[in-house]
């Protein structure tokens, strides 16, 4: 019997990424572009560039609370352009095969354990680690269907107001996002940092990539940022740990290429945090899928759906 292959969309608030999955796991074709508030078209574009002739069907993890039933985004903070449109309608009406939509974090939890680092855990927690902060849950082997915003849990009630319409959300203090409001506002204030001869001086387009180069370059400024990054991600980390015990956290995302300072001060504050038990019990590890995570585990809803593994996915 020939392989089946499937159609994954990875779409987030920094990029919209689409893959042409087989039914093991295999990326055979892969597309990465910027985020466009254009979203199906942009949707239409990446599908039409990988071919969707003879899959079996079209994934999509989308940043944001999915509504199941109707196929659409209720509230997405980070990029509010797909908010209440039917995507899946859409999607499907344009193409013609079947189209299955979950979060975004949550598609890459499921992609982690069907096919990553979360095959050996019956138990873990996916972070994706980006412009904003997103999180699923595996439990017994199994992805749960809960929203598992872990970017907005409160950690500090009394700060700025997040765009979810909270304060002091998680990711606004160790995301992307929020690492590169903290350089900019640093760098406004007269602060030194060799960031100032990024993208020809113009500080407002300073990224994330090029705060961690200034760091491995011995910038204090960045270095600080980094750190202070990873030890507010070390206490939402503790509060998962002492919540919910789990066999391992998977980081996924473009932040943790910044590993060996960010993510390893998040490690060092989360065992100051949670129970010692507890927190000897956890792995914290990254994910083994990269970039792929999101859509490959996209893909994979296609595949359980077609097998009948928890089709209502």
């Amino acid at each position: 019997m020939p392989k089946k292959h499937a159609i994954g969309i990875d779409l987030g608030g920094t990029y919209l990424r689409a893959a042409l999955v087989s039914d093991t796991g295999e990326v055979l074709h892969k597309t990465k572009k910027p985020s466009s508030d254009r979203i199906i078209e942009a949707l239409g574009e990446s599908i039409t560039e990988i071919g969707p002739s003879g899959v079996a069907g079209i994934g999509i993890g989308i940043a944001g609370l999915v509504d199941r039933k109707k196929g659409l985004v209720s509230i997405s903070p980070n990029m509010r352009a797909v908010e209440g449109v039917e995507v899946v309608k859409e999607v499907g009406d344009r193409f013609g095969v079947p189209v299955k939509m979950e979060n975004d974090a949550n598609a890459a939890a499921l992609g982690e354990r069907t096919w990553g680092a979360g095959g050996e855990f019956e138990n873990f927690v996916l972070l994706t680690l980006g412009t904003g902060i997103g999180g699923g849950i595996v439990h017994r082997g199994s992805l749960i269907e809960v929203p598992a915003e872990i970017g907005h849990m409160s950690i500090n009630s009394e700060s700025e107001k997040c765009s979810c319409g909270n304060r002091g959300c998680l990711e606004n203090y160790a995301s992307a996002r929020a690492m590169v409001s903290k350089a900019i506002s640093f760098m406004e204030k007269g602060s030194e940092s060799i960031l100032r001869d990024c993208c020809k001086g113009n500080i407002y387009k300073v990224t994330p990539e090029d705060i961690y180069k200034a760091a491995l370059d011995g910038d204090a400024l960045a270095r600080e940022i980094l750190k202070d990054a990873g030890r507010y991600l070390g206490v939402g980390i503790a509060n998962i740990i002492n919540l919910m015990s789990p066999d391992a956290i998977i980081l996924a995302g473009g932040l943790i290429g910044a590993w060996n300072i960010y993510v390893q001060e998040a490690v060092r504050e989360a065992s100051r945090r949670a129970f010692k038990d507890l927190f000897d019990a956890v792995q914290i590890i990254p994910s083994s899928l990269g970039d792929d995570a999101g859509t490959i585990g996209a893909a994979c809803l296609v595949f359980r759906s077609i097998s009948g593994d928890a089709a209502d996915l």
